[in-house]
């Protein structure tokens, strides 16, 4: 059997991979000479952070971010894919190293605090925070045939449109690195993941909409979409 719950038992989760372009201080020698490419969005997604910790400190949970450049190691992804030019040339032992300091630690607290959030609520809704190249684009990315994630970001796209902000939402399918990782640990019914990417436009030059402006408008439409929603889901939740 199955029933309806309403939004307070659903808890809401926020994560940025790409939150900074920070080196360690053992690194720092790598980047000598490129340190342009280092604070470009080549080496992190501005305004990433920044829209992250609004929506959790919004919805009073803890944020879950990146610590390190993704010119280091690109923690949304997996294999050969997670390293760039710059880390490719380091020892396959250190970069062995790095993923046990920095990509291994961040995807256990992400599980935890997914495993900790079904615990007490019928559902988790996660929301992977991203920025991108580009202007005036905001993207609500689902995985294919998830159906609670597409009904989710369709009626916050609804919502947006009222505001005045043209969102576009699409679903793919999960090949690979973080994403499908966390889609087979836990069940689609409970675990409920979801994209947000947002032009750099916007937090770089004000283009086309203030970025402080466009922040208040997703959060407020996030939450009266929150507020809206009820999932169907299993009658006695229990951690996975």
């Amino acid at each position: 059997m199955a029933r309806l719950h309403p939004c307070w038992m659903i808890a809401y989760l926020f994560s940025c991979e790409h939150a900074t372009c920070a080196v360690p201080e053992a690194f720092r020698e790598v980047f000598r000479g490129s340190e342009e490419r280092l604070v470009s969005p080549e080496g992190w997604e501005p305004g990433a952070l920044n829209l992250a910790q609004a929506f959790s400190m919004k919805f009073r949970t803890q944020l879950v971010h990146g610590d390190v450049t993704r010119l280091l190691i690109d923690l949304d992804q997996e294999g050969d894919a997670r390293w760039s030019e710059f880390s490719l040339k380091l020892p396959e032992a250190t970069r062995v190293k790095l993923v046990d300091r920095h990509e291994r630690p961040y995807r256990t607290l992400l599980k935890q605090r997914i495993n900790e959030d079904l615990v007490r609520h019928s559902a988790v809704i996660h929301v992977r925070v991203h920025t991108v190249p580009g202007e005036g684009e905001v993207h609500l990315k689902t995985p294919t045939d998830h159906v609670h994630a597409g009904k989710f970001a369709d009626e916050w796209r609804a919502r947006l449109a009222q505001s005045g902000i043209s969102a576009r939402r699409s679903s793919e399918n999960q090949t690979s690195g973080l994403g499908l990782e966390l889609a087979n640990a836990f069940p689609s019914d409970r675990y409920v993941p979801m994209t947000l990417e947002i032009s750099q436009s916007y937090f770089l030059e004000g283009k086309p909409l203030r970025w402080e402006t466009l922040k208040k408008t997703l959060l407020a439409s996030f939450a009266e979409t929150a507020a809206a929603t009820s999932l169907s889901v299993p009658e006695s939740p229990s951690s996975h």
